[in-house]
């Protein structure tokens, strides 16, 4: 296998494949979900929902087919979209009157029903999620991170007032920051899209960026605030207590599939696949070894320890194939099952067993009488040495001393030349479009997202022209 210093990429796609979590699709740029990989999905959206839910917001379900002039409507929000939408243009032999577009997203339709739903102040704030696939017809795919057809959810809501709105779209970005931080164990960058970034049609976009080990970033999450752009388009108006009728103020925010392939490359090594606990299909693995098919004791002491783990909540399989330990001990490593337990005829005498934690090196010897406790201890501090173990490798790869483009292309160059990430770079920014080009032009680097005051040093020079600074950037290549 391929190390993630000798290609990172190659090392990626042998990774997914080897923890068989995908497969291809008969279709260019679509994936199959195999099990393995569609359980940490359905982890993920538990826990999303949960959190969801808390938050008063229910699911409901929209046509992934969306009529061609909805999109018209919303000038920005086509012109966003259009270069990626596929369209069925025929059904049962016949020329549809009006090409329907497979959904990038659901603002338009969704729109258009909250424009029905929505006649008085009583009927808000009105706040939903779907859990869907959509559809952009990307060139450059990458199985999870970016395909034609990927799944997400994606949260819509109205308002009465902006302030609302504004206060929803910034909860919601900080719901993912505790998603994706306390359940993935990837920490991320929160901020603001600058302009050229912002999704079509929104008013102001804010995003989760993550920092991949070979230093460049993934947009993990977005929450965005619409302002009355939709309402105005979609006519989403209701009569306010003062008997006006006045526009509504809408929401979106979204996370993705990508955050399996995000969850991958924060944490995988050059062993294979390395799950966070609270996402990981299985998140213990029993293996009898020695002589144990001799010894019908081990079976049935594993058989209830997996029952006394079922009952607290934890997910365990066991592997009682008849291959070599040291062949299941990699398979096992392979997926990244958080813990590994072997039992065999020596410890079930010592009343213990061995335990092997997924990202460290040695074993550990458990005593059968506290397994259940000791289990999930495992489970706990493994989640958090993950988080920190991911938290340091961003503070090394996060630079904050570079304040010329010069500066910049020799970072560039000397880790290049090294074999080394380029990681995360702190810039100051005019807050001009074509300076952001250039940027991007000269070193590959987009601007990632601007952090919020406080957060970090601020920058007071322009980085490609020295002119003062409006704002302060998050730098880097991008998946």
């Amino acid at each position: 296998m391929v190390t993630r210093r000798e290609d990172f990429s190659k090392w990626y796609l042998q990774t997914i494949q080897q923890a068989d979590l995908m497969d291809y699709a008969p279709v260019r740029g679509c994936m199959i979900f195999k099990p393995n990989g569609y359980e940490i999905w359905e982890h993920i959206q538990d826990e999303a929902n949960r959190r969801f839910k808390a938050e008063g917001i229910r699911n409901a379900y929209f046509p992934m087919l969306i009529p061609e002039s909805f999109f018209s409507r919303e000038k920005d929000h086509i012109e966003g979209f259009s270069p990626e939408l596929p369209f069925v243009t025929e059904a049962a032999g016949e020329v549809l009157e009006e090409k329907l577009a497979l959904r990038p997203t659901s603002e338009t339709i969704i729109g258009d029903s909250f424009a029905k739903w929505i006649q008085s102040y009583r009927d808000l704030p009105l706040e939903i999620n779907q859990w869907a696939n959509v559809f952009r017809w990307e060139k450059r795919t990458l199985p999870f991170l970016r395909t034609s057809e990927f799944l997400w959810q994606e949260g819509h809501t109205a308002h009465a007032t902006a302030e609302e709105a504004q206060e929803r779209t910034m909860r919601m970005l900080d719901v993912y920051v505790e998603l994706i931080e306390d359940v993935l164990a990837i920490p991320v960058f929160k901020g603001e899209k600058t302009p050229s970034e912002r999704f079509a049609g929104a008013e102001r976009t804010f995003s989760v960026e993550a920092m991949m080990q070979d230093g460049k970033a993934v947009q993990a999450g977005t929450s965005h605030y619409m302002g009355t752009k939709f309402a105005e388009a979609f006519n989403i108006r209701y009569l306010n207590q003062d008997n006006e009728h006045v526009l509504t103020y809408t929401t979106s925010w979204g996370i993705s599939t990508r955050l399996i392939g995000a969850m991958i490359m924060t944490h995988g090594d050059d062993q294979g696949l390395v799950l966070p606990p609270k996402i990981a299909p299985q998140q213990v693995v029993f293996i009898p070894v020695g002589p144990w098919q001799k010894n019908p004791a081990i079976m049935e002491t594993i058989e209830q320890l997996q029952n006394d783990l079922k009952k607290e909540g934890i997910r365990t399989i066991v592997d009682d194939s008849d291959n070599r330990p040291g062949y299941k001990f990699n398979e096992w490593e392979l997926r990244g099952v958080p813990l590994r337990v072997e039992i065999g005829p020596r410890d079930l005498a010592n009343q213990q067993a061995i335990l092997k934690a997924r990202d460290l090196a040695d074993k550990e010897s458990i005593d059968l009488a506290n397994f259940v406790k000791e289990i999930q201890t495992a489970l706990s501090e493994m989640q958090v040495r993950l988080l920190e173990s991911a938290r340091q490798r961003v503070k090394e790869l996060s630079y904050t001393h570079i304040n010329t483009i010069e500066e910049l292309e020799a970072h560039i160059e000397a880790k290049q030349a090294a074999g080394e990430p380029l990681g995360f770079v702190l810039a100051g920014w005019n807050g001009k479009a074509e300076t952001e080009a250039e940027i991007k032009e000269r070193t590959g680097f987009t601007t990632r997202n601007i952090p919020f005051a406080g957060t970090v040093e601020a920058k007071h020079k322009d980085i490609i022209t020295g002119e003062p600074a409006t704002t302060t950037v998050w730098l880097a290549r991008a998946y």
